[in-house]
């Protein structure tokens, strides 16, 4: 049969085409088998595609963390300058909170959800998702300081972002939260909120 299919190709000038054996060889296929290959070949394109997108968010992920990231510079630094929509906010390490404290000329938020503890010398606890609801407890004055704080850094990152898209300019998030500034040998504190 190939052979047939090779010398009328040859006789009318043209060239056999794989695509048309593969065809007629699905056609004599009994249909169950003819579903069970096209489910098959789904199911390959849609493996495909779905280890593409996973690839693509990791990746979008890994690059819009490190884009928003670059360092302070000059001796002594002790914090990361975070570009955000809208404006820039602080990441600072304990050490530098812990000298702040020692001269607190700002307002400390803690907006970790649910509340754990505190740094002491906190001035509010607002959870991180309802700074802009609660706005009206933040200073008056946009261009005030602002440290907040959670207990990992990534609750407060988004209190910053939030408070940066409020229009404040001077805002600094405790890198790491609460677990770095108790790893540095600092201790927390129980207030009733």
């Amino acid at each position: 049969m190939a052979t047939k299919r090779r010398t009328q190709g040859a006789a009318t000038g043209g060239s056999t085409r794989t695509g048309s054996r593969s065809a007629s060889r699905r056609a004599t296929m009994p249909p169950a088998r003819r579903a069970d290959l096209s489910r098959r070949q789904w199911a390959i394109v849609g493996s495909g595609i779905a280890i593409v997108l996973v690839a693509l968010f990791v990746s979008w992920n890994v690059a819009s963390s490190r884009t928003g990231t670059s360092a302070v510079s000059g001796p002594g630094s002790d914090g990361t300058v975070v570009q955000a929509s809208g404006g820039q906010w602080t990441n600072i390490t304990p050490g530098k909170l812990a000298s702040l404290l020692t001269h607190k000329d700002f307002t400390l938020i803690n907006v970790k959800t649910p509340y754990i503890g505190e740094i002491a010398g906190t001035d509010l606890y607002i959870p991180y998702t309802d700074v802009a609801a609660r706005a009206t407890e933040l200073p008056a004055n946009k261009t005030a300081k602002i440290v907040v704080y959670c207990r990992s850094g990534h609750e407060s990152a988004v209190a910053a972002q939030t408070l940066v898209g409020l229009g404040y300019t001077n805002i600094d998030n405790l890198d790491g939260g609460m677990d770095a500034w108790t790893a540095s040998g600092r201790q927390l504190v129980q207030v009733a909120r």
